[in-house]
């Protein structure tokens, strides 16, 4: 009964014009100011972030600054192949543009940015869907998500293996060789789920409909069954694609902030930080940046010990494909109307 009233008394304030006004136009710039702040204040909270950003500004003015910009250029690289992955699949509920698919990403990214590992992406994206389609909608991104997170998870696997192969013997024969051996038996078992899985979904969504039960919401996934093979490896290799630049952005850094590393090592390391990364609950406004610099200075001191140029590196990283994207999506909410007046 509570919880009907509590509904009744919504629908009344969304249909007051003024309130229209202030959820359509005012939210985007309180975003916009909330995020900032936020930012600021996780930054501040980190131990040595003067002295990464002292290192990082002096590397931005030497001769390989132009690497710093190859790699903010390669962010809308990263996210141009995310938003066209998204419009791929998306085009079995609703066609978009390739902008419209950017502008769904970016703003995906903002409310990403307050959520635990970046749930609150399916919300943002869908906004810029018509209201018939967004639940639907969300079956098909988490899709993509599975496709980005079966090639971080096997990437990952990789890279412990390489680490224990060719990291650092005595570092190893500490709890850092103990906690990589945990979440490699944890990688495994999970990336052989979520590939059966992935590769599986026609048919669980006609088990699913065998379940009386479960008829309405069945009625919201029905649409993966359109995802054939074709389209589920096109996904994967856009995913691929996407990896790549992550690993491109991390090498680039880690040559500018002086971390002498083989581009195999960048491999190793970096897939093993966004392994963990995907396991462990994070939430990019108040834990990721601290949990990027504790797993990155565990992995990467393996092959090299310059912790304020990982310290550096992964801050930089941080802001441009986290912190920029986050704010170019705070301010695209301006041009969303949530709710839409009816005529």
């Amino acid at each position: 009964m509570g919880i009907g009233l509590l509904c009744e008394l919504i629908l009344v304030l969304i249909k007051n014009k003024n309130i229209k006004i202030l959820l359509n136009y005012v939210i985007g710039p309180l975003v916009f100011c909330l995020l900032a702040w936020s930012i600021y204040r996780q930054l501040i909270k980190q131990n040595n972030w003067q002295a990464s950003l002292q290192h990082a500004w002096q590397a931005i003015r030497g001769a390989e600054g132009w690497k710093l910009g190859l790699t903010v250029a390669l962010m809308f690289a990263n996210w141009g192949l995310e938003s066209r992955k998204w419009q791929i699949v998306i085009k079995r509920v609703q066609k978009l543009s390739f902008i419209q698919s950017c502008k769904a990403v970016f703003t995906g990214t903002t409310l990403a940015f307050f959520t635990p590992n970046r749930i609150g992406e399916y919300m943002g994206r869908i906004l810029y869907l018509d209201e018939g389609t967004r639940v639907k909608a969300i079956s098909l991104t988490i899709v993509c998500s599975m496709g980005q997170l079966l090639v971080t998870w096997w990437a990952g696997i990789g890279g412990i293996l390489y680490l224990q192969a060719f990291g650092n013997t005595k570092l190893l024969h500490t709890f850092a060789g103990l906690w990589l051996n945990m979440v490699l038996y944890f990688a495994i078992a999970g990336a052989v789920v979520l590939t059966l899985f992935y590769f599986r979904l026609a048919g669980l969504v006609r088990w699913i409909e065998r379940i009386p039960r479960l008829q309405k919401p069945v009625s919201y996934i029905r649409v993966l069954d359109s995802l054939n093979a074709t389209i589920l490896f096109r996904i994967l290799s856009l995913s691929v694609l996407r990896y790549s630049v992550f690993i491109g952005q991390y090498y680039l850094l880690f040559d500018v902030f002086d971390v002498h590393v083989t581009a195999a090592q960048v491999a190793g390391t970096v897939s093993v930080i966004f392994l963990v990364l995907s396991i462990v609950p994070t939430i990019a406004v108040i834990t990721e940046l601290g949990m990027r610099w504790k797993i990155g200075i565990e992995v990467v001191q393996l092959f090299d010990s310059n912790i304020t140029g990982i310290l550096a590196t992964s801050l930089a990283i941080w802001i441009i494909n986290l912190v920029i994207p986050a704010l170019i999506g705070s301010l695209l909410i301006l041009g969303i109307k949530v709710f839409k007046n009816k005529k």
